[in-house]
């Protein structure tokens, strides 16, 4: 005969504690829809999204990679994997370093995958935070931090983590005013430079169209560090417009991040081409551009925001550029 469940013996705040965070967790797992067959209406799990993003973002692991870092049970893996191989999401190839090991990629198909399901959960985060005011989704997010840092026994402030999210609430007025500030610091234009990043972000905000196009504001450690913005240009053509990152937050790949956030919302609205401008002096946001595939099409000399500069205009086929 099977012996009762007993739960083990526990102090009266220690079982509220328990019975708190059970609460959470099963509050979060229903708002976020973890609980659903398929994650974001997809035909795919939670921890098969998992394992699509870790190779997104992590360049060549193993499944022994995987399995330690998702804590995930070898043989289980070992089944996700050949699902993944035989929809031709992923490819193996034989390790250098070791041939018992097979380094694990994304095929094109793998990342197109991957880049829907990215963007759907964007917006699906959007959408839980619509109607929150700015104050409160910040203090949302430092909770949150602190939970990660407090469970990982890592002070918050010293987890340097980096998110990418949607723009929300006072995120506007911030990339006005330090596109003003740190431009006039780093290469003395003037305050016309300021009410033209003004211009564009009025007209981003007044005709808005959320299934093509986005703005993304870059934190580190639950502070705003950078933005970039991709504005419609004609049914086929888009612009990447505002790129930032602040002095502070730079040396980390923020950059790149944001603007390969930009090129895969780009190809997922079916955008051909997207274009940009910008100025020779700011060397380092040209290196990521030449990086992710963006060619100059044209130079011109110009005198604007106090001094002579010239402007560039680049632009990346969408059909033909590839992921790094």
């Amino acid at each position: 005969m099977t012996a009762p469940f007993r739960s083990s013996p526990r102090s009266a705040v220690a079982g509220e504690n328990v019975d708190a965070i059970r609460a959470f967790n099963r509050f979060y797992t229903r708002k976020a829809g973890l609980l659903r067959q398929g994650l974001l209406d997809s035909p795919y799990s939670l921890t098969e999204v998992r394992i699509l993003y870790e190779l997104a973002h992590r360049k060549d692991l193993t499944a022994t990679d995987l399995t330690a870092s998702l804590e995930i049970d070898p043989g289980y893996l070992s089944r996700l994997l050949r699902s993944f191989e035989k929809k031709g999401l992923i490819t193996r190839k034989r390790a250098h370093a070791d041939g018992r090991s097979s380094l694990l990629r994304l095929t094109a198909a793998g990342r197109a995958v991957f880049s829907d399901l990215n963007v759907r959960q964007s917006d699906s985060v959007a959408r839980m935070l619509e109607g929150i005011p700015g104050e409160s989704q910040q203090n949302l997010v430092r909770s949150m931090r602190a939970i990660m840092g407090v469970l990982s026994n890592e002070a918050p402030e010293r987890t340097h983590e980096v998110s990418v999210r949607a723009h929300a609430a006072g995120d506007m007025g911030w990339v006005m005013s330090t596109h003003g500030v740190l431009y006039a610091r780093e290469y003395g234009w003037d305050e016309r430079f300021e009410a033209l990043v003004g211009e564009i972000v009025v007209g981003f905000i007044r005709s808005f169209d959320p299934k093509r196009e986005r703005c993304w504001i870059a934190e580190l450690d639950g502070e705003r560090v950078g933005s970039i913005f991709l504005v419609k240009d004609t049914e086929t053509v888009a612009k990447l417009r505002l790129l930032l990152v602040t002095p502070e937050a730079r040396g980390k790949g923020i950059g790149k991040r944001l603007v390969d956030e930009c090129i895969a919302f780009a190809r997922q609205a079916k955008y051909h081409t997207l274009t940009l401008w910008t100025n020779s002096v700011l060397d380092a946001a040209r290196h990521i551009y030449e990086a992710n595939g963006f060619r100059l099409v044209r130079e011109e000399d110009h005198t604007s925001f106090g001094h002579n500069l010239t402007g560039q205009y680049w632009e990346l086929d969408l059909g033909a550029a590839r992921y790094a």
